[in-house]
């Protein structure tokens, strides 16, 4: 056996002097010292992040605040609401509900109101020098005492018809007509089917009847007496009783005609709002999409700090290096940066974004809501970014030399 060499002992282990262990709180505090001596940049840095996850975040909030108060609006105004109209014939004329529809739609048991507008040939002119054809799309419809429960409408000024002015030349505008004729005073005139008619109310916009926005609404005996109304019905609105929605629905065609009922067309207003919700929701994902693009763009900006930070500093990581600083601690450090430096963005942006959600619905007179869950994503997305973002400047800075690292080069 050879023996060994003296003064060594085999099996005794190596007395070389460890490299000291760093505590969490040590990585953070050496992550946070690069981040207090180059503010502007940090700032600037943080900017880009914030921005990507303030529109994230106000898209998302926005978005479903809008939801909200459809939610608002239809518990307000009801699900409970059933439009029949005329079906579409194929190769004959025009189909029309028969007189005698709101009557019969009324027997219904679990039908509470029954109302209904009828299609006119007349137009609204603010005068009868406006020319002819100059009507800004607005109809003119006849209209039952009613129609304003059945919609769940209501009056911004003035009066709705009533059996004492239904009979004469009196008219009530939705709200989008009196905007388009600037008329808004009761007792104003307007001349209509070549005569005047006098103005008793204009209504607030009617959220599951927006047809009744642009028309002016007339009595039905004042329409048949002045605008050759024929009194069949265009469009006969039902309530029903909440449990009964459905099955009134399916016996509204047969009700409404019973000789042609193929040829009556059933529809639920809160459905069309429903719709429009969907697609609010593609729109918000398609924003959401250019909100991560921003978020992405952000990224880019905190890894090329990183980068730059990496450079300026060599000689901090030649000089810690020497004094017996590992790779995987300089690695720690400058991940931690970058991670410190997206938190910061992250959190701002999670700050602005509620703002802007909170503005934007107070100002539509929306409820504000901002989902937990579009928080926590912002936050959590801004993390995985600031890691990767600073993952290849840590590597870097990781090997260099001590000795490159001081010498500048």
């Amino acid at each position: 056996m050879i023996p060994a060499p003296r003064g060594r002992r085999t099996g005794r282990r190596s007395t070389a002097p460890r490299p000291a262990r760093l505590r969490p709180a040590d990585v953070v505090r050496l992550g946070g010292t690069g981040l207090r001596t180059r503010p502007l940049r940090v700032f600037l840095s943080a900017l880009g992040i914030a921005i990507g996850v303030a529109a994230m975040i106000a898209v998302v909030g926005i978005s479903g605040s809008g939801r909200a108060e459809v939610d608002r609006r239809l518990d307000a105004l009801g699900t409970n609401l059933l439009r029949v109209e005329p079906g579409v014939a194929v190769g004959g004329p025009q189909p029309k509900l028969p007189a005698e529809a709101v009557r019969m739609i009324g027997r219904i048991p679990p039908v509470r109101e029954a109302a209904a507008t009828g299609a006119t040939d007349a137009k609204v002119y603010r005068n009868e020098r406006i020319a002819v054809g100059r009507t800004g799309s607005l109809t003119v419809l006849a209209a039952d005492d009613g129609l304003l429960p059945a919609v769940g409408g209501r009056v911004s000024r003035g009066r709705w018809l009533d059996a004492a002015t239904e009979r004469y030349p009196a008219v009530v505008l939705g709200a989008t007509a009196a905007q388009r004729l600037d008329v808004y005073t009761p007792g104003t005139r307007l001349w209509i089917g070549g005569r005047w008619f006098s103005l008793v109310g204009v209504l607030d916009p009617v959220p599951l009847a927006p047809e009744l926005d642009g028309a002016a609404l007339v009595g039905g005996p004042a329409a048949r007496t002045y605008l050759r109304f024929d009194g069949h019905p265009s469009t006969v609105y039902v309530r029903t009783e909440d449990s009964a929605v459905a099955a009134v629905r399916a016996v509204l065609p047969a009700t409404a005609n019973p000789a042609k009922p193929a040829e009556v067309r059933v529809s639920r207003p809160s459905d069309a709002l429903a719709a429009r919700e969907a697609t609010e929701s593609t729109l918000t994902g398609l924003l959401l999409g250019l909100g991560g693009v921003a978020l992405l763009v952000g990224g880019v900006g905190v890894g090329n700090t990183m980068v730059i930070s990496v450079l300026e500093r060599r000689p901090e990581i030649g000089l810690r290096r020497a004094l017996g600083a590992t790779r995987g601690q300089i690695r720690a450090q400058f991940v931690t940066e970058s991670l410190l430096l997206s938190v910061i963005g992250g959190l701002g942006g999670t700050v602005l974004g509620t703002v802007i959600t909170a503005a934007y619905a107070v100002s539509r007179g929306w409820p504000t809501v901002v989902p937990v869950w579009a928080t926590a994503a912002g936050v959590g997305a801004t993390l995985v970014i600031g890691m990767i973002a600073g993952l290849y400047p840590a590597v870097r800075a990781s090997r260099l030399a001590p000795t490159v690292a001081l010498s500048g080069t």
